[in-house]
């Protein structure tokens, strides 16, 4: 396959989520907007995960091909992540449909954490593309690593929007091992580094 059909590929993968949500969406006569603000967000969620797990992944399995594969849409991942948070906000703007008791609602903890994780995932978005990598340089790392508080504060809107917080640490968990194996790793190789 080209490198153009693999991207292609990997872009209608990502977008078949919010396909399917934008069919059911509309095919629905009354929809209760609140279970498509549900799924765009698990699906942003997903998305953000999937896109820190892979590094950890790298480190601990090696070079392996799914790993090899994913790593080059990883920047994709991180755009589709955003893309389904976009489309979670503006479907809760929707369904709320009064700026008064969502600016209201802002400050909440729940939804402060929420609009946090939006912010730090706008910064990493825009940088996302071959200009703003050039542009940046090195400090495009530094962006890009927005998403760690992103992530984090993701889970903390999940855990108090909804109840029981069985279904994110079920979805936050691995990546929470991934990146201790990580960080092991990491210290392990120091520390013989520092012996030899």
């Amino acid at each position: 396959m080209t490198e153009r059909g693999e991207k292609l590929l990997g872009w209608t993968l990502l977008a078949l989520p919010g396909a399917w949500l934008a069919l059911t969406l509309a095919r629905t006569p009354e929809p209760w907007l609140a279970d498509w603000i549900a799924a765009s967000g698990l699906w942003s969620a997903r998305f953000l995960i999937l896109a820190l797990a892979l590094t950890p992944l790298q480190r601990l399995f090696g070079n392996r091909r799914a790993i090899r594969l994913l790593l080059r849409h990883r920047r994709a991942i991180g755009v589709a992540a955003f893309c389904y948070t976009a489309a979670h906000v503006a479907l809760y703007v929707v369904d709320m449909a009064d700026w008064g008791a969502i600016l209201g609602e802002a400050v909440i903890p729940s939804m402060l954490a929420g609009w946090g994780a939006m912010l730090a995932m706008l910064f990493p978005f825009l940088a996302s593309s071959d200009a703003a990598m050039r542009l940046l340089g090195k400090g495009w790392k530094r962006v890009q690593r927005l998403a760690y508080p992103a992530t984090l504060l993701t889970l903390v809107h999940w855990l108090l929007v909804h109840d029981g917080a069985g279904e994110a640490l079920l979805h936050f968990l691995p990546l929470g091992l991934l990146q201790l194996a990580r960080l092991h790793l990491h210290l392990t190789t120091t520390k013989k580094a520092i012996a030899t």
